[in-house]
């Protein structure tokens, strides 16, 4: 399953296209602004409430952002998340607030779908 979803920022104005695609066992979720690209990745494995996280290609500005996010999201489904994000510049705190509230429900969304 693919979700995808752009956001336009109502602070920064920059557009964001998010594409999370859904296995089994996990997530790669994309995030790239204005178009589709990827640039860094981190990957998170949740195992018994506890995550552990690869940078495979570190990002220039928020790597904290994609690494707490893949993280989060590994032990919300207990299973694995890779996440790419490709910015021009650095993410503002209200865009990174948007962006991961999207994804959050979407996922949360998802989850409630396959208990019904």
């Amino acid at each position: 399953m693919i979700d995808q979803f752009e956001i336009t920022s109502n602070i920064s104005k920059r557009m964001f296209l998010l594409s999370i695609l859904k296995f089994e066992n996990g997530y790669f979720i994309s995030i790239s602004e204005d178009q589709l690209r990827i640039k860094s990745i981190s990957v998170s494995l949740a195992t018994s409430n506890h995550t552990n996280t690869a940078k495979v290609i570190q990002d220039k500005y928020d790597q904290l952002f994609i690494d707490t996010l893949s993280r989060r999201i590994s032990l919300m489904i207990n299973g694995i998340c890779i996440m790419s994000l490709f910015t021009k510049n650095k993410l503002q705190i209200d865009d990174m607030k948007t962006i991961n509230d999207k994804i959050l429900k979407s996922i949360e969304g998802n989850k409630d779908e396959h208990r019904g």
